[in-house]
């Protein structure tokens, strides 16, 4: 039998660990790095709980999905006395209990006490850890579990990481620079077969200095996230070793090398019944660093990319089994996707589906994961966290991009069917009107008509940048605090000190009547009826185009949007013959979508092979 490493016990240092120290150990007294050896102490007296979202074992998953054997702990240990005690939780769980009442005890020393532990697991058990309990300052180093598995069932695993970068290089090579020293330059099997590809799209990194030891950076057009992606799947299926596995990520995010080490190790145990699973990782927020968003997502019946779970903290251990014990409804499992801010996707997989469709950016990845329907595998412990979609709205994404390319996605591979990504786009241009947004409607019928343009459209090598820069100049356009208020000075009607302006006053809504609502949603908020010219007065809104204040835009005619989180806003008027203009554009829209659907919805079916082959891209990259 082979001992086979699955997981380290992690302590690291970072913003996300420095402020949320819970994620790794869930302790009575602080956990410290000592700078120059290296080393963490546990600065007791003190109990020290390792059932967390980092180093507790997903003990159901492993055995669900892997081959593993028995689990074992090594722990290396030194300083004061201590006790180490197994610890465990069940699907009912709200705190780690002993699995055991076995105690270990730990003398007092200067030397290194090594730990094997045999860890006991029941049938009920979803989570299963260690805690010690020590009488001073304690020393932890090179601690791990690994399991006893017979050699020629472990699969033989070459995993590259491609990830794609425009004008980000403060993200991106720090991240190349982690990778290169926890990863290529670690003594676990990892080492020898990994792969970073850096698909720069800005083609501004200096590849030369940046690429070898396991790192080639591809100088690339700016063809958006779908082409980045598109590129790195095939650089890794030539490489001199062909991957047997893909990890996407985003290049604007931070990751613990350990999520690639045990994406790594889990791989390299599947069963055969999941061989071709994708490997998920969760999202938790940049901001908020225990807060998970997503792991895994689902297009709804409206046509909104959702998560599938609920949002959870990953400190509380509750949350922790929760998220292992979750399971989706039957109806979302055949439109459900894994966001390509980390998956991890087969090889195989990729040789058989083809390449994602070139729509440059946004639901590239829903797509490919409804289209492959694979099975999904998500664990507490393999993530990334990533800036929160309301720090960074873009309307030229979510209005232009979201609209165009779920219906070029739906027409094509028949993603998710159920959705109704009209009824979306009727939804958003009701929001954006109402809010007296016409900039941002106009971009929800520009994406609208260019997908009627056809699959020869987004088939046009430059095309989809084209359209995206475009996009960017025609959104509306949000100014700095100090402009804005330049603006609202010039304005007698308006009296308004933005430095005095509280969150709340932007967030908060009025409520409505049921008959105001009606009345409201029939005139577009007062825009379609002669009395247009009753409503005054103004109201501070949120600028994200998804949030729809509607008691506190009735009857107004002046909206101050404010855009919180990057200290930005906009003045909005309202403009009943703006409104009429963009009302009958989609009028017309609907009209000719109607008259085009049959011969529109063939055209697109007919060019999937074409438009995810790998000769197609490769002539749209310019790599032949």
């Amino acid at each position: 039998m082979q001992q086979f490493k699955i997981a380290n016990v992690l302590l690291e240092t970072n913003p996300r660990s420095v402020s949320y120290p819970s994620l790794y150990c869930r302790a009575t007294a602080p956990v410290v790095e000592d700078r120059e050896s290296g080393l963490w102490e546990l600065c007791g007296p003190g109990t020290f709980d390792f059932t967390t979202y980092f180093n507790a074992v997903s003990i159901e998953k492993w055995r669900r999905y892997t081959v593993m054997g028995d689990l074992f702990l090594h722990l290396e240990l030194k300083g004061a006395a201590c006790r180490v005690q197994m610890t465990r939780a069940d699907a009912m769980s709200r705190a780690s209990e002993p699995s055991t009442s076995e105690v270990l005890s730990v003398a007092e020393g200067a030397e290194w006490t090594k730990l094997e532990v045999k860890v006991p697991v029941s049938s009920y058990d979803i989570l299963v850890g260690f805690s010690v309990e020590s009488d001073g300052p304690v020393f932890i180093k090179d601690s791990y579990y690994y399991t006893e598995v017979d050699p020629c069932l472990v699969r033989p695993i070459e995993l590259a990481l491609s990830t794609t970068t425009f004008k980000k290089e403060d993200f991106i090579t720090a991240n190349i620079a982690l990778l290169k020293r926890e990863i290529l330059a670690c003594d676990e099997p990892i080492a020898r077969h990994f792969h970073l590809h850096v698909i720069d799209n800005g083609s501004t990194l200096d590849a030369e200095s940046l690429s070898g030891d396991g790192v080639t950076v591809h100088p690339n057009s700016n063809v958006g996230g779908s082409g980045g992606f598109a590129y790195g799947m095939i650089a890794a299926l030539e490489q001199e070793r062909p991957a047997t596995n893909v990890l996407l990520m985003d290049d604007d995010v931070a990751v613990s090398p350990e999520s690639i080490k045990r994406t790594f190790n889990l791989l390299s145990l599947l069963k055969d019944d999941y061989k071709d699973s994708f490997i998920s990782g969760a999202m938790l927020n940049y901001e908020i660093g225990e807060d998970q968003w997503e792991d895994i997502g689902f297009m709804s019946d409206e046509g909104r990319f959702n998560p599938v779970k609920p949002s959870m903290r990953m400190t509380l251990l509750q949350d922790l089994v929760f998220n292992e014990t979750f399971e989706e409804p039957e109806e979302w499992v055949s439109r459900t996707y894994a966001a390509w801010w980390y998956c991890c996707i087969p090889a195989d997989t990729i040789r058989r589906e083809g390449l994602p469709l070139p729509v440059f950016v946004r639901c590239d990845d829903a797509e490919y994961g409804i289209r492959c329907h694979p099975n999904f595998i998500t664990m507490n412990g393999i993530c990334i966290w990533h800036l929160s979609f309301h720090a960074r709205y873009n309307a030229a994404v979510e209005r232009y991009q979201t609209t165009r390319n779920t219906l070029i996605a739906q027409a094509t591979t028949g993603m998710a069917p159920e959705s109704d990504f009209l009824l979306e786009l009727r939804n958003n241009m009701q929001i954006e009107l109402k809010k007296f947004n016409y900039a941002n409607a106009e971009l929800l019928l520009d994406g609208f008509e260019d997908f009627m343009e056809g699959p020869e459209f987004i088939g046009t090598p430059g095309k989809s940048e084209e359209c995206f820069l475009r996009s960017n100049k025609k959104a509306e356009k949000l100014l700095s605090f100090d402009e804005l208020q330049a603006q609202i000075d010039e304005i007698p009607e308006i009296d308004l000190d933005l430095k005095s302006l509280t969150v709340g006053e932007v967030d908060r809504d009025r409520p409505r009547t049921r008959g105001q609502a009606l009345v409201d949603y029939i005139t577009f908020n007062g825009q379609r009826t002669p009395f247009a010219g009753d409503a005054k007065g103004v109201s501070i809104i949120p600028a994200a185009g998804w949030v729809y204040p509607a008691g506190k835009i009735r009857k107004k005619d002046v909206l101050i949007a404010i855009d919180q989180f990057n200290r930005k806003g906009v003045i909005r008027r309202r403009d009943k013959g703006r409104f009429d203009e963009v009302v009958k554009r989609y009028k017309e829209d609907l009209k000719r979508y109607k008259r085009e659907k049959e011969d529109l919805e063939a055209r697109y079916a007919a060019a999937r092979e074409w438009l995810t082959s790998f000769e197609f891209w490769k002539g749209y990259l310019g790599l032949k």
